[in-house]
């Protein structure tokens, strides 16, 4: 589908007060339809929305933009005090209203409802579309709203705005199930421009054109992403055969280089015996001598330059093909034989029953007590909980079991203390954690290694867990990232119980019991 474009960037380039470089002369051409920008954690995809949205002054180049833009930030500022009115930037119309209801005829108050007299109803209507109840209080608290709410009422304030052009930050993030689908109705029939950062697979699937910010470059895909990632292999398998066909050059001209020298030294070796010989006048010899010399020189620079063009070739198809790393552990500590029980939930939360390497994805609403339910297991609380495993390992949303101050080697020995330096270092080369950044201190890793050495805390610990719980393990990470925990995920062989809204990641963990919370019970999902 063909779009003029809504945003063109120029030569974009920001640097941070303290030096460093957040992007460095980026272009693009967004179109007028939905199109979702994907990259690693820490490429810039927020930085260039908040570019866009005016929030952030670039350093260099320029951002066109053919119409007004709205921006909905990944972190949703919702101050206590403002009103959902105050949130969904109609607050001054209401007021005018109501007041005019109430009598006041002032000039001030007509001004500020602009003859906007529908205001009211139009913004309970779009609250309903996006799950509120049906006639929301305008004059609610925002503090009193839940984090899914907060970001529909941040959607639902774009939808009223009618904003020409809309920027969305993991607008997903903090959405229960039902929350989601009604914001990929949202999006299905957004008016306008639509850039969506995300990492959710099936709102960047509702995409019109894909776009990728990868080393510095934005790249434009059409298609959806379902589309963009076939693109990708498809590109990927020719850039390896291109590899492979640029080494093969390079090991024959290797051998011809080789072979080249034997045959130069013979030919040395035969004139200096004929000039031991002295079989022709000394003048003669010494000029045939000058033309070989002359001759292997050429011959050998002939040959360099055919390695240099080859070795050249082979660089230059290498740096097409990804390296993006995969996660290839063997985690044998944390099997479960079939049939052993390793968790019991009692009445009133039960009752729920897990054996063996039983893989259970627990859905519920924003609310209902999912994270409340992984917590009371962790600390045991109650007598509903009653265990049969000797390990159990939690993952929480925030990813905060690491300590800061130290460095990924020492948080890891922490959880392996028996394990020698190197025996660690080595398995966390399989988490794609190498070199200097093993010594690296926890709190300056990006968020993707942040995210690797949790994971690694985890499962290589002392005591591998038999029983892993996971809380909303998708929430903030990039593609790539969520592709490494399941990679992680597959080497499991332990008991997992997993708390997420994202349905496509939890049908590539191969669940085989689904459970919902509702109203602080678990049921069997429907």
């Amino acid at each position: 589908m063909a779009h003029f474009s809504s945003i063109v960037i120029t030569n974009l380039s920001l640097t941070w007060p303290d030096g460093s470089t957040a992007l460095d002369r980026v272009s693009a051409s967004f179109g007028s339809g939905r199109t979702g920008l994907t990259g690693l954690n820490g490429s810039g995809k927020s930085t260039l929305l908040r570019l866009i949205a005016g929030e952030l002054t670039p350093t260099a180049g320029t951002i066109t933009t053919t119409d007004a833009v709205a921006y909905l930030p990944q972190d949703l500022p919702l101050a206590t005090g403002t009103t959902l009115a105050q949130a969904l930037g109609i607050d001054r119309k209401v007021r005018a209203l109501e007041a005019i209801s109430a009598g006041d005829a002032s000039v001030q108050n007509f001004e500020a409802l602009a003859d906007d007299w529908g205001v009211v109803e139009r913004a309970q209507a779009v609250l309903a579309e996006l799950g509120f109840t049906t006639e929301p209080d305008l004059h609610r608290g925002v503090e009193t709203l839940s984090g899914g709410e907060a970001i529909l009422a941040g959607i639902s304030r774009l939808m009223l705005a009618d904003a020409p052009i809309a920027l969305l930050d993991e607008p997903t993030n903090n959405l229960d199930r039902r929350a989601r689908e009604l914001l990929y109705g949202a999006v299905r029939d957004w008016r306008g421009a639509l850039v969506v950062v995300s990492h959710d697979r099936e709102l960047l699937d509702l995409m019109d054109d894909t776009a990728e910010l990868r080393e510095g470059s934005i790249r434009i895909f059409g298609g959806n992403y379902s589309a963009f990632t076939e693109q990708l292999r498809v590109e990927q398998e020719a850039a390896e055969r291109i590899v492979r066909a640029a080494e093969q050059d390079v090991r024959v001209q290797k051998r011809q280089r080789a072979e080249a020298e034997v045959k130069l030294a013979r030919r040395e070796s035969f004139g200096n015996k004929a000039y031991d010989n002295k079989r022709e006048p000394k003048i003669i010899m010494n000029a045939r001598k000058r033309e070989a010399q002359v001759s292997a020189g050429k011959y050998r620079g002939l040959q360099e330059a055919r390695m240099a063009d080859a070795t050249h070739h082979l660089e230059k198809a290498e740096s097409r093909v990804r390296t993006d790393g995969r996660i290839r552990i063997d985690l044998p500590g944390t099997a479960v034989p079939t049939g052993r029980t390793v968790l019991e939930l009692a009445a009133p939360r039960g009752p729920v029953v897990l054996r063996g390497p039983e893989r259970v994805a627990l859905t519920g609403d924003n609310g209902s007590g999912k994270t409340t339910l992984l917590r009371e297991i962790i600390g045991g609380h109650g007598e509903r909980m009653l265990f049969r495993t000797d390990s159990v390992g939690y993952l929480p949303q925030r990813l905060d079991i690491l300590d800061d101050s130290s460095s990924v080697l020492e948080n890891l020995r922490a959880a392996a203390p028996s394990a020698t330096p190197n025996a660690l270092r080595a398995q966390l080369a399989r988490f794609l954690i190498r070199g200097d950044r093993v010594d690296q201190l926890v709190g300056r890793l990006s968020g993707g290694e942040r995210f690797r050495v949790s994971v690694a805390s985890i499962l290589l610990a002392e005591r591998p867990p038999q029983l892993l719980l996971l809380d909303e393990p998708t929430n903030n990470l990039d593609l790539q990232s969520v592709d490494q925990l399941v990679d992680a995920l597959d080497a499991y062989q332990g008991a997992l119980l997993v708390v997420s809204h994202d349905r496509v990641f939890l049908d590539r963990l191969s669940i085989g019991t689904w459970l919902e919370m509702r109203d602080g019970l678990l049921h069997p999902a429907p």
